[in-house]
């Protein structure tokens, strides 16, 4: 028996300690250079820099619901479509028939973060879950969803659309219908 724990105890001191050829035996590796940090790149001009223009009329945001509408009707898409004015206030709703009740605050809430941070929403998600930069959650207002799209009108934005009840893509390309409606 004593030549049994003898073996056992060479073997553990074998595997504690190593081979050569294993990595705890092998030099690190230098470190790599570090990569800019995306954040600290320091661009020419402001971006999303969209003067604000006037208030979007009632007329006109209930013109931009209508072929947002149309659009989810051609897929048998049920959402909820908000539009507000350049201050994020609510100008315009219309929730679809079999819209999900979650999606009225959600519609508005894109709409609000289009028109407020003057940039599709898509981009907070793209920050977020493509390029890690999990901060943006920390900002008030934000949503990391597409289907918010600022609504701009002779290069000055007078609005934000967004839509709730699909997917983010569905949501988004409905938008897009009541987006044209403005240009």
């Amino acid at each position: 028996m004593s030549l049994r724990l003898a073996m056992t105890a060479v073997l553990l001191a074998l595997v504690a300690a190593g081979t050569p050829s294993s990595p705890a035996q092998q030099a690190p590796a230098a470190p790599a250079s570090p990569a800019p940090y995306a954040l600290d790149n320091l661009p020419d001009k402001m971006p999303f820099d969209i003067p604000y223009g006037a208030p979007i009329s009632l007329e006109r945001a209930q013109a931009a619901i209508a072929a947002t509408a149309a659009e989810a009707r051609k897929h048998d898409w049920k959402l909820c479509i908000a539009v507000v004015d350049s201050g994020g206030n609510l100008v315009a709703f219309e929730r679809m028939d079999g819209a999900q009740i979650a999606s009225v605050q959600i519609s508005e809430h894109k709409a609000r973060a289009s028109a407020m941070f003057r940039r599709e929403t898509k981009v907070f998600e793209t920050a977020i879950q493509q390029n890690n930069y999990n901060y943006i959650l920390t900002l008030d207002g934000v949503i990391g969803s597409r289907g918010g799209i600022p609504l701009v009108e002779n290069g000055k934005l007078i609005g934000g659309i967004g839509c709730s009840g699909g997917t983010g893509s569905q949501d988004e390309v409905a938008c897009k219908a009541g987006v044209l409606t403005i240009k």
